[in-house]
């Protein structure tokens, strides 16, 4: 259950190989890195391998797929992570971040189904799935393109609508698929980033539990929640996560704790701009907007920060998230025609509303700072 730092560059390395051997040694199995995160699948490689601790645990990694343009590029980056990780196998194995049908149809034609055949074959991969960061409708065609047998999605208490959602979820169970469950605490923001009040409400329900370990109880409940991913730093952090996970079983919660979450959701909604539930009753948009990941990335911005707005903004309207920057489900793309406003049960006025979040979401220097970035990152 535990998500590897994505960027290493200023954390002490001691300090990290002394907060892995004490997650092992109390219980978690299951590290989870990437390709893309820097620095990330070395360190961690370095520290099982001096520490003994591969065959002790489940190792995740991830293929840059918008990085791939040949057949031969499948193997060239996944030797290049069995180095960095000293390792000659991957317990799981994901697409990062495959964005929809066409991104994995892209992959089938550079031959990646034959790929993965012959490292299925050869032990280096055990288990082959994708993460996912798009809308809900792309996420149940990918579902069924391919013999997945694991996902891996945003979900937490605040995203019951947003991306795969609880839909998602379930769907994903429901066909015998493992779930991995990332951002339960979106980004820590539900850790130490919530309004005072939603934090007392917490507390008044029970003072015992942080805020955090209401986050992972209520996906904990969850029978189709097979891990729940955790970026800890802080050996504080590590001991409340295992605790609550230890402490927590399917279908624990009480009414009166399911009450507590409504509050505190009712209290943070309370605070959005736009009064969009997600529902997605909305969609399809003929016109390919994602409208409620462009409603849900514009509140963010409001509620937990510009940056993470944008994030929330690039990863909703990309094929490839943040891996390729291409929006291509953008506000922008709105023409106006106004089918979404008759089925919205909300009565949101939501041209009007793309239009804001438009002005705010893509300002006119955003394409110009994501080529520079893109262009850094090669």
């Amino acid at each position: 259950m535990y998500a590897f730092p994505k960027n290493l560059t200023q954390i002490d390395i001691n300090r990290t190989e002394q907060l892995i051997a004490k997650a092992v040694h109390d219980g978690i199995n299951y590290f989870d890195t990437a390709y893309v995160y820097s620095k990330s699948e070395e360190v961690l490689g370095t520290i099982l391998a001096k520490n003994n601790l591969r065959e002790k645990i489940f190792l995740a990694t991830k293929l840059p797929h918008a990085k791939c343009h040949t057949y031969n590029d499948f193997e060239t980056f996944f030797q290049e992570q069995l180095r960095r990780l000293q390792t000659d196998y991957i317990d799981y194995y994901l697409i990062h971040n495959l964005g929809n049908v066409n991104s994995w149809q892209r992959l089938c034609e550079l031959g990646i189904e034959k790929w993965i055949n012959e490292k299925k074959e050869n032990g280096q991969i055990k288990n082959i799935g994708f993460s996912f960061h798009g809308i809900h409708k792309d996420f149940l065609e990918l579902l069924d393109i391919y013999r997945w047998e694991f996902c891996q999605i945003q979900y937490n208490y605040l995203n019951i609508n947003f991306q795969a959602g609880m839909a998602g979820l379930k769907k994903a169970a429901d066909i015998g698929l493992s779930v991995i469950i990332m951002e339960p605490l979106l980004g820590g923001k539900l850790a130490d980033g919530l309004p005072k009040k939603a934090v007392n409400i917490f507390k008044k329900a029970n003072g015992t539990l942080s805020p955090a370990a209401w986050a992972l109880r209520w996906l904990w409940n969850q029978k189709e929640a097979t891990v729940v991913l955790s970026g800890m730093s802080e050996f504080s952090q590590l001991e409340d996560n295992i605790e609550s996970a230890k402490n927590s079983v399917p279908n624990m919660l009480k009414t009166e704790e399911e009450e507590t979450y409504n509050s505190v959701l009712k209290l943070i909604n309370t605070a959005y701009k736009i009064p969009c539930t997600g529902c997605n009753y909305c969609m399809p948009c003929p016109h390919d907007v994602n409208i409620p990941g462009c409603f849900t990335a514009y509140n963010i911005s409001y509620t937990t920060g510009l940056f993470s707005g944008f994030h929330h903004y690039i990863s909703s309207t990309s094929t490839g998230g943040l891996l390729d920057l291409k929006m291509e489900y953008p506000a922008s793309n709105c023409k106006e025609c106004g089918v979404c406003e008759k089925k919205c049960p909300q009565r949101i006025h939501i041209i009007k509303s793309l239009k804001i979040t438009r002005r705010r979401m893509e300002p006119f220097w955003l394409n110009t700072l994501l080529k520079i970035f893109i262009k850094l990152r090669g």
